[in-house]
């Protein structure tokens, strides 16, 4: 473990000392294997060359805000999180969520079609958030101190009736509920618990599966998938009509565009896959943005899929 990764670790742990209930669950890791990097490869191309997950800081991309440099957003929420304990760009953790609830969709879908799950190991050396730390989280805990963490989700359950986007009638059923083996998709676009994982993620040594959308099934990318991992399983998937995309959810302009992505792909149905395309040629949809507009809306159109598909 580095320096940076014991530093972190031991200020969360001084900040909640509180152990809790022990828990079991995997840390997932969403990704969109398809999304390109500078340099024209994807992002399932350069985690089989590479064979090591990198932070924002290092890719300069990212399936939420694009904030990861000096001053920027992400900077300031990690500086927040752990003070003093990362500068510059390498070294920085890497991002995912605990799936308590076991989703076949990973824990936190917002953020790609496909997901790693990690070695039972890794969470030794992670933190975690009662939420997304763009939302400046105020509750923190780690494997061994897990308390706070827990305390804040049954709070949240008593305060609305769920949470992990899992109904429940009361805290012990929405704690019952997290044993039950699911097939179904959890679609927890916003209610997650984050994963900061610090010390690296090389795939090697601390992944035992890949997640996919079935729609890479038979293509290059599921070969580049197999790679990454000694198993690799298919998750449920999202697809869904262009003419169902409703404006009520992220607005105005994604239905449009997600009929123009059909019509110029000919196809009627929308899926990861599609999506992907589209993002490698933000020009083709100038007459919805910048590239940087049109690559949000896309975005749009994924979260949507999650949603609905």
């Amino acid at each position: 473990m580095t320096s940076s990764a014991q530093r972190a670790l031991a200020y969360v742990r001084d900040l909640f000392p509180e152990a809790g209930p022990a828990f079991a669950a995997p840390i997932t890791v969403n990704f969109h294997p398809d999304r390109l990097l500078a340099d024209g490869r994807t992002v399932a191309e350069h985690l089989a060359a590479d064979g090591v997950y990198r932070s924002q800081f290092e890719t300069r991309i990212s399936n939420g805000g694009l904030t990861a440099y000096a001053g920027g957003d992400r900077d300031v929420w990690e500086q927040r999180m752990f003070p003093g304990v990362y500068v510059g760009d390498a070294g920085r953790p890497v991002y995912g969520a605990l799936n308590l609830a076991g989703y076949p969709d990973g824990a936190s879908p917002r953020f790609g079609s496909c997901h790693l799950v990690l070695a039972p190991d890794v969470a030794q050396r992670a933190t975690f958030s009662h939420g997304d730390s763009f939302t400046e989280p105020s509750v923190f805990g780690t494997a061994t101190t897990f308390g706070a963490v827990w305390a804040a989700l049954l709070d949240e359950v008593s305060r609305t009736g769920g949470a992990l986007n899992l109904p429940a009638a009361s805290p012990a059923e929405w704690m019952a509920a997290l044993a039950v083996d699911r097939v179904a998709p959890g679609r927890a676009m916003d209610h997650y618990v984050e994963a900061q994982i610090h010390g690296g993620l090389t795939l090697s040594g601390d992944v035992t599966a890949v997640v996919a959308d079935p729609c890479f099934r038979g293509t290059p990318v599921e070969a580049q998938l197999r790679s990454l991992g000694p198993e690799l399983r298919w998750a449920p998937g999202f697809a869904l009509p262009a003419d169902e995309f409703p404006a009520d959810l992220k607005g105005p302009e994604v239905p449009p565009l997600a009929r123009a992505v059909a019509d110029h792909y000919d196809r009627e149905v929308l899926d990861a896959a599609v999506v992907g395309r589209a993002t490698h040629e933000p020009h083709t949809w100038a007459a919805f943005g910048t590239p940087a507009e049109v690559l949000q809306l896309l975005k749009y159109v994924w979260h949507i899929l999650v949603i609905r598909g």
